[in-house]
Order: C-alpha cells, then sequence, then structure tokens
C-alpha cells in the first residue's frame, strides 16, 4: 500500500475538489440505496443477486439486487424536487475485470436542471479542467485539457471512416439493419464478419475504428449517438434516427456518457419492456421494468440532462497511474491484501 499512496491521496483530494466544484455551483449531494429491487435497464449488465430475509419471519423475503448505477433513484428524486444534484455513489457490475473495469466502482452522477447537452458539456468541460491537470495521458495517449474541446457527431465520427451509421437506422421505429450498416461498412473497405446483428457491429466499428481517434490531443464530445443507442435519452426532434446523448473522451479513455433525459413515460415504458425482453433473450430472466421509475415518470420529471462519470478513472488521470488498481485502497481482485 506505502506504493500507492501518493495516488490515494490524489483520489482523497479528487473527492474533495469535486464537492466543492458541484456545490458551488448549487448542487445538492444526495444518497440513493445501493440494494435494490431492480439494479439498472442497461441490457448488456451483469448484476449481483442478493436476499432479504425479514427478521423473525416478519413478512416475505425478496430478491434483491447491488445496483448497477444509481440513475433511476436519482431521477426519482428529481420528481419529488430536489434540483439539481450529485452523487459519487459506489456500483456493481458483475463479469468487469480489467485495467480500466472492476466489478465494483465509483461513479460520479450529476444532474442539472435545464440544462440540454450543451449546458451540461460546458460544466462537464470546466469541471474536467478543474479537477485534472492541464495535460493527462493513458496508454501512451495525451490530451492537453486546456484546449477547447472538440464536439463531434457519431455519424460525423463514423464518416470520417467512410461509414453513413445514420442511413442504417429507421427514422420511424428506431431500430438498426444490419445489412445496411454491413454494406456501409463494407464499402469503405472495413472487414467486417458475418452474422452480427446491428447492435453487435455497430460496436465493433465503434471500438476498432472510430474510438482510437477519440480523446487525442484534445478533450472529445461524441454526440448525438443513433437511435437504437438511445437508451435513456430523448431523440434529437431534428433527425429522429439520432439521440439527444453524448460521450467524454480523454486520453484514450471513454470518461463518461450523457443524456438530454427523456421525459416521457410511455416511451421510457416501451424500452424498458424490449430491454427486459432482450436480456431475458440473451441471458435469461433476472429483473423486470422498474415500474417504480416509470409511475414516478408519470407525475412528471422536469427538464434535466444528466451525466454518468466513472470517478476511478478520473483519480486515474489525476494521480497519472497506469490502472484502476493504482487509486483502489485495496488492490487486487476482488480485496486483495495492502500491498
Amino acid at each position: 500500500m506505502a506504493a500507492r499512496l501518493p495516488a490515494l491521496r490524489r483520489r482523497a483530494a479528487l473527492v474533495r475538489e469535486t464537492r466543492s466544484f458541484w456545490e458551488d455551483r448549487g448542487l445538492m449531494e444526495v444518497e440513493t440505496p445501493c440494494l435494490v429491487p431492480v439494479p439498472g435497464m442497461e441490457v448488456h449488465l451483469h448484476g449481483f443477486r442478493s436476499r432479504f430475509e425479514p427478521h423473525l419471519g416478519r413478512g416475505e423475503g425478496q430478491d434483491l439486487w447491488l445496483r448497477t448505477s444509481p440513475e433511476l433513484a436519482i431521477k426519482r428524486l428529481l420528481v419529488g424536487g430536489a434540483g439539481s444534484v450529485f452523487e459519487l455513489a459506489r456500483v456493481w457490475r458483475n463479469g468487469e475485470v480489467s485495467a480500466r473495469h472492476a466489478p465494483e466502482f465509483t461513479m460520479l452522477e450529476v444532474y442539472l436542471l435545464g440544462a440540454g447537452l450543451e449546458g451540461l458539456m460546458d460544466a462537464v468541460e470546466d469541471y474536467l479542467r478543474a479537477v485534472l491537470p492541464p495535460r493527462v495521458a493513458h496508454a501512451g495517449v495525451e490530451t492537453d485539457l486546456s484546449a477547447p474541446f472538440e464536439h463531434v457527431t457519431v455519424a460525423e465520427a463514423f464518416a470520417r471512416v467512410g461509414v453513413d451509421v445514420l442511413a442504417s437506422v429507421d427514422p420511424v421505429t428506431a431500430e438498426g439493419d444490419a445489412a445496411v450498416l454491413v454494406s456501409s461498412a463494407r464499402g469503405a473497405g472495413l472487414s467486417v464478419p458475418e452474422g452480427l446483428g446491428w447492435e453487435d457491429l455497430f460496436f465493433r466499428l465503434m471500438l476498432e475504428h472510430v474510438e482510437p481517434g477519440l480523446g487525442r490531443g484534445r478533450g472529445t464530445f461524441l454526440t448525438h449517438w443513433p437511435a437504437p443507442q438511445a437508451a435513456l435519452a430523448r431523440r434529437d426532434p431534428a433527425d429522429p434516427r439520432a439521440a439527444l446523448r453524448f460521450e467524454v473522451f480523454a486520453a484514450g479513455l471513454e470518461l463518461g456518457n450523457a443524456f438530454d433525459e427523456l421525459l416521457d413515460p410511455a416511451e421510457q415504458a416501451a424500452r424498458f419492456a424490449r430491454d427486459v425482453a432482450e436480456r431475458e433473450a440473451l441471458h435469461g430472466a433476472a429483473w423486470g421494468v422498474d415500474e417504480d421509475f416509470i409511475a414516478a415518470l408519470r407525475q412528471g420529471m422536469p427538464p434535466v440532462a444528466g451525466i454518468a462519470l466513472g470517478f476511478d478513472r478520473l483519480a486515474m488521470l489525476a494521480a497519472g497511474v497506469p490502472d484502476l488498481d493504482g487509486v483502489r485502497w485495496l488492490g487486487g481482485w476482488p480485496y486483495g491484501a495492502p500491498g
């Protein structure tokens, strides 16, 4: 542990600086439950299951999960009138282990009422400049955070490698057509395997050909994601093939994922139902739709933009260490002895 203490002290300072930054801008820090009936609605995330057994047999037991995100709980607070808020949240995602992923990590969630994507991007850019060094680096990739961040749409980023990604999206159903995307990719001279669905093909092209060009030299906001990747974001009124979503990159790392939040409870319920059906088809039954969240959304959530930032990755960049293990108080997986 002694070798990691400088990085751990930097992490502790980053916690203080983060709270100060957002509180100075009028946001309130909140705390939401870690053990929940529905851990999150992302199709490809796996949760950690637990079991509640009431003391002395008072009532029935219940399966619960460690949350994969505090997002749905925080939005219920927004419906209740909490205003602009943030949370430094401990979250869990089963199976994620690498130099940049851990099954247990800290997520910084920030919600700005009435900000829209542009307002949130401005705030995030200011935050990163305030808490990180002027130059950050990871795996040989450097970013000058003092330079204005690049704003590029997903369509523009794919066009750089010759692919028209939005041509593969139906503007009415928001579904992706894998055959159209395959044709565009092969027309650009990119090798793609047979048999992939639209989503798998999109992410393969993203990881292999698009992301390597992001967050190099200066920070990047990758905006206006294809509608099949809308998640909890509103679709773009100017082009329904796209969603009002962005990711932010620095030093070649994806640091955060943001939405101009969807306010329509009927559309959100339909998306959730599709997510549950897809998760069950891929991975078997686990958890269902978060009906409490849908009920809250029916009461009316104010216009808001929100972002989830990987706090451990921010600590990595702040401390200048190559992996998450360098900024964890007990290194190693799962809970190694101090070293």
